[in-house]
């Protein structure tokens, strides 16, 4: 029970890595409330009463401060922001991404991690604590050819994690980051461009532990991260990527 009496907002909560961490929050003791664009029917029946679901754009200003306002309507207070909600353009030379794509990668990526700052520090800061983890990814330290300006905000989320960490530490506010490498979510097959046995074994190949990452890993970490247990811990970007940043 690390996060007892603890209220967590997950972004992209419905499913993938955000969906393992909102299990693993209620069962650690969290209220938790599931932001996504799609609804968590079934993952609310799946974790009971400690968890609700609220519709979010978190590319939106109204839509994030409407999140944040569901929140603190439904438990009282936020403790802990997990910034999962991600997307990317499908492996594609750099000058032949679209606009759009472009456009889209960046607003999810990384305008969300601000406006989630914007809205849910002045509540942070007013109780004098508070966590904040961003779900990155290996590609922002070790990027991979064809999804370059994917690798360029997940960078950019790694460089906001430690800027945010070096400017909130005073208010007693923590901000880490973890880097997945890619995992059996709705993005895997985007990341490959199609998803065949031949090239999950190349994929796989570059991962020295041999295996792609589960939800239940990055909700491990990010328990810890969020935790008591990490109280000393802030600006970390913790690779979760089964050795394939060596």
């Amino acid at each position: 029970m690390r996060l007892e009496g603890k209220t967590a907002i997950v972004t992209g909560g419905a499913s993938g890595f955000g969906a393992g961490i909102a299990r693993k929050f209620v069962a650690e003791g969290a209220n938790v409330m599931i932001a996504d664009l799609n609804a968590a029917t079934d993952l609310l029946a799946e974790i009971g009463s400690s968890a609700r679901a609220v519709e979010a754009n978190v590319a939106k200003d109204a839509s994030v401060k409407a999140m944040v306002q569901a929140t603190l309507d439904a438990f009282g207070r936020i403790d802990i922001l997990v910034n999962n909600a991600g997307t990317t353009h499908l492996p594609t030379a750099m000058e032949d991404v679209s606009e759009d794509d472009f456009d889209k990668v960046f607003a999810v990526n990384c305008k969300s991690v601000y406006l989630t700052a914007r809205h849910l520090v002045p509540v942070l800061k007013a109780q004098g604590s508070g966590a904040i983890l961003n779900v990155a990814s290996t590609a922002g330290v070790s990027p991979r050819p064809r999804l370059n300006w994917y690798n360029a905000s997940k960078g950019w989320m790694n460089t906001a994690t430690k800027a945010m960490a070096v400017e909130l530490a005073p208010d007693g506010i923590r901000v880490n980051a973890i880097n997945p490498v890619a995992g059996e979510t709705p993005l895997l097959k985007s990341f490959m461009g199609e998803d065949t046995p031949q090239i999950r074994a190349q994929f796989l190949s570059t991962i020295p532990l041999g295996r792609f990452s589960t939800p239940e890993d990055m909700a491990n970490a990010a328990c810890f991260l969020c935790s008591e247990e990490a109280a000393m811990i802030t600006g970390v970007c913790m690779e979760v990527d089964g050795g394939r940043c060596i």
